[in-house]
């Protein structure tokens, strides 16, 4: 062998891959498969929920407005990632298949970091069109159009898309020599970087910036555009007005509270004490499987248009049966 092809080697072995991932999950927890029966409950809800949004958003032309553009990708976000997670978390644990190929753990990152963060950027989308309707309503449809929502809500999915590639694809350049044991439900970023035996301070950053980009930019955009909403609403002369204008963004802020609110909880008892693996798994499955779940109830007990239309479904439904 030559002085290249030895040169070639050593390169071709710095980066030392496993073939598989051992998803740990709930270690010692008695009766866990309770709980996955109860995420797998939680999922059937979001499917069927998120996609009667979906085709009710494709199918009526009435709907077809800035705000509903913004609900419909909300809604393909939620239902990306909850086929992203509970699906692989059954076969990993309900049916006790905890090795996962390392292509595959990569891409189940991709997917479910992909949609979650897109959720989150799509609640900001949410926000800004509540802002410009409240705040400024007669150069509402002038600003928001759907031209300029799809554009906007294409943006957050190419953005989010080539931002989450990026990560997984610095997480492929480590060396996996500690360990192929992951402490978690899924592929997490987190504790994939942490096994590495090679510098990870990169990861580490992405995985801070990540954070700061998808959790806490998204919060303190939408609390500013919310102040502005409470200052316009300051400006109305009567308290009917003020609660009519109020009331078309309580579904935005419900779903902004099912979302942010259990991960914000997680992080602050994780640096304020010593959480577990068995309470962090169960606290941020909940809190990655419950939005989607929640997220087309909110809208259709809280929205006047999907809940006419589906009254109209059931009647239309209703007369057909009753024969003649």
């Amino acid at each position: 062998m030559n002085a290249n092809d030895t040169s070639l080697f050593n390169v071709n072995v710095s980066i030392v891959h496993p073939e598989y991932f051992f998803i740990t999950g709930l270690a010692g927890v008695p009766y866990s498969h309770y709980y996955y029966i109860f995420l797998f409950c939680t999922y059937i809800i979001a499917v069927i929920g998120n996609c009667t949004v979906l085709l009710i958003i494709a199918f009526d032309r009435s709907l077809h407005s800035p705000k509903y553009i913004g609900v419909f990708n909300l809604a393909l976000a939620d239902f990306g990632e909850t086929n992203a997670l509970i699906p692989n978390m059954m076969r990993t644990f309900v049916f006790e298949s905890q090795y996962i190929s390392y292509n595959a753990c990569l891409a189940n990152m991709f997917f479910v970091f992909f949609f979650n963060t897109t959720q989150s950027f799509t609640l900001v989308v949410l926000a800004y069109d509540r802002f410009v309707a409240i705040c400024l309503p007669l150069r509402y449809h002038n600003i928001v159009t759907n031209t300029v929502m799809s554009i906007i809500c294409s943006a957050v999915w190419a953005f989010n898309a080539f931002l989450m590639a990026l990560s997984v694809y610095f997480i492929s350049r480590l060396s996996m020599c500690k360990s192929n044991v992951i402490q978690s439900f899924f592929c997490d970023h987190g504790p994939v970087y942490r096994l590495a035996c090679n510098d990870n301070s990169f990861n580490s950053f992405i995985g801070k910036h990540n954070t700061g980009l998808y959790l806490i930019a998204p919060l303190i955009l939408i609390l500013l555009s919310y102040l502005g909403i409470f200052l316009a609403l300051s400006k109305i002369t009567t308290w009917e007005g003020r609660l009519k204008a109020l009331k078309t963004c309580v579904s935005h802020l419900l779903l902004v509270a099912s979302l942010f609110l259990p991960i914000i909880c997680i992080y602050l008892i994780a640096s304020t004490t010593y959480l577990s693996p068995n309470a962090r798994i169960i606290s941020l499955s909940l809190a990655y499987a419950t939005p989607p779940m929640l997220n087309p109830i909110i809208y259709v007990l809280n929205t006047a248009d999907i809940k006419l239309l589906i009254r109209k479904v059931f009647k239309l439904t209703k007369n057909r049966s009753v024969p003649f």
